[in-house]
């Protein structure tokens, strides 16, 4: 029986991946990959990679192509992986993907990844638990396709000590305005992170408050995500509002001096 990997990439660093996922990017005869991986992961393929990952706001491939060109190229090939960004079966639709090998014959291996909120709680050095502080995470997106319900993740959200917000890029300052309206305090510390593990990586210390104004700076087009909760306030800096010509600090000089 053919068989189909769902490869995890890590959130960029290509030495968090797995040895597995290493010797499969290696092997595979046709490597499938979202459009966000890091370059020096794809530098490992030796086989053939083609692109077919979707990207807010511009033409992407649907998923029942994708599913498509992955039952026709088991046909052909003795190794394909399936490439996905962070960990596969967290907001990757693997599922779709597993349904549909199955249902086509194929043989399914899960080869996870380190997902990007774990890659941000390391940069940012700060536990997304904590005793006595945060003792329940919930991932989150307000993303969905166009034929779904609206995301439910503000009573997520609402129902957890920390938060992490997936594919939040373009999404941040509605994601506040909504928590804010909710009821959950203005002041609620939030680290946004894009690029996680990257050396392009990009952290903005900030407040549901601050956010609801917009970001302080843009983040690019690099993955990103917002942290939220009591647990981040030495990131954060928090204050009930910034003063007048306040400059928040930068976060890697703290982020040095909590770990030197």
């Amino acid at each position: 029986m053919a068989r189909v990997y769902l490869v995890g990439a890590g959130p960029g660093d290509p030495e968090l991946l797995t040895r597995k996922a290493f010797r499969l990017l290696g092997e595979a005869d046709i490597v499938f990959h979202d459009a966000l991986i890091d370059l020096r992961v794809l530098a490992l393929i030796k086989g053939r990679s083609v692109a077919v990952g979707k990207r807010c706001g511009a033409h992407s491939s649907a998923q029942s192509f994708i599913n498509k060109r992955l039952i026709d190229a088991a046909a052909r090939y003795p190794c394909v992986v399936r490439l996905k960004g962070g960990d596969p079966m967290l907001f990757g639709r693997a599922q779709e993907e597993i349904d549909a090998l199955v249902r086509a014959g194929l043989e399914v291996e899960i080869v996870p990844g380190i997902s990007a909120a774990f890659a941000a709680a390391a940069d940012l050095g700060i536990s997304l638990t904590r005793r006595a502080l945060s003792r329940s995470v919930v991932f989150v997106t307000p993303r969905v396709a166009t034929d779904e319900n609206p995301s439910d993740y503000v009573r997520s959200i609402l129902a957890a000590d920390t938060a992490v917000v997936y594919m939040a890029g373009h999404e941040t300052q509605k994601v506040a305005l909504a928590l804010i309206e909710a009821g959950r305090d203005r002041n609620w510390p939030v680290a946004v992170v894009s690029g996680a593990s990257s050396p392009a990586k990009t952290v903005i210390p900030s407040t549901l408050s601050r956010l609801s104004r917009g970001l302080d700076r843009p983040v690019g087009d690099l993955p990103t995500l917002l942290c939220m909760g009591d647990v981040f306030a030495d990131v954060s800096r928090v204050q009930s509002e910034p003063a007048a010509g306040e400059v928040m600090p930068d976060v890697v000089a703290i982020a040095a001096n909590r770990t030197s």
